[in-house]
């Protein structure tokens, strides 16, 4: 039976998700709840890390090393920064990227990581089985790309047009490349997808707590939509 880990940030996020799933099970770790279900013949296991990379990087780790997993997703809500998306837009983020990681000083590019690289790629094949289901809701839009995370909620265009620059993002978040940086080190594949809940703009915080909680279920039914074709594998 295949075991599929799930980092939330948020607890929006994680409810979303929760309203599919019947729990079965739920385990204090270091503090951290996990929750236990089944769907279908695929055992999944959500957690809740908190807001920023140290926490979802904590969090990943303690879930790879306790709970087993096969794979690891990341699902929630991003900053658009790229003109070509909309509120409630799903990415797939095909490599990510900490766009606040900075070593310049000793000659590296911005993002670049030791024993990492600047980008990360997403497993293949959990990408082409969440291209594949999203491809067939007709109802949702989606693009594939650049992912960035940094401890920092954009507020400024100015910033979020930098991102985009730099590394080619579509989108931005506090937590998916640092995510993606454990699981590759741990040799577990990983997928992270955002719904965009703002754009930026003058009132992007705004927006932001506008549009929460759609853009939480419009990601949610798509991961839905990705473990029921998982359990078809």
């Amino acid at each position: 039976m295949k075991r599929v880990g799930i980092v939330f940030a948020m607890e929006e996020e994680l409810n979303a998700l929760k309203k599919y799933l019947t729990i079965t099970n739920e385990y204090n770790i270091f503090e951290l709840k996990f929750y236990e279900s089944i769907l279908n013949d695929i055992e999944v296991v959500l957690v809740e890390s908190g807001v920023g990379k140290v926490n979802a990087a904590r969090t990943t780790q303690i879930l790879i090393d306790n709970m087993k997993v096969d794979y690891v997703f990341n699902i929630g809500v991003a900053g658009g920064v790229s003109t070509k998306l909309s509120v409630g837009d799903i990415v797939l983020g095909e490599k990510l990227v900490q766009h606040d990681f900075d070593i310049t000083a000793f000659n590296h590019e911005k993002g670049y990581i030791p024993s990492v690289g600047v980008y990360v790629d997403t497993d293949l094949y959990l990408l082409n089985i969440a291209n594949e289901v999203l491809n067939s809701m007709d109802e949702v839009r989606y693009q594939g790309g650049i992912i960035a995370s940094g401890d920092i909620f954009c507020t400024e265009a100015k910033m979020s047009e930098k991102i985009n620059a730099k590394f080619n993002a579509l989108c931005v978040e506090m937590e998916g490349a640092s995510i993606a940086q454990v699981c590759y080190l741990s040799h577990v594949p990983f997928l992270i997808i955002r719904s965009i809940s703002d754009v930026p703009n003058n009132n992007n915080t705004i927006t932001y707590e506008e549009f929460l909680l759609s853009s939480c279920d419009v990601v949610a039914n798509a991961m839905k939509g990705i473990l029921e074709r998982l359990n078809n594998e």
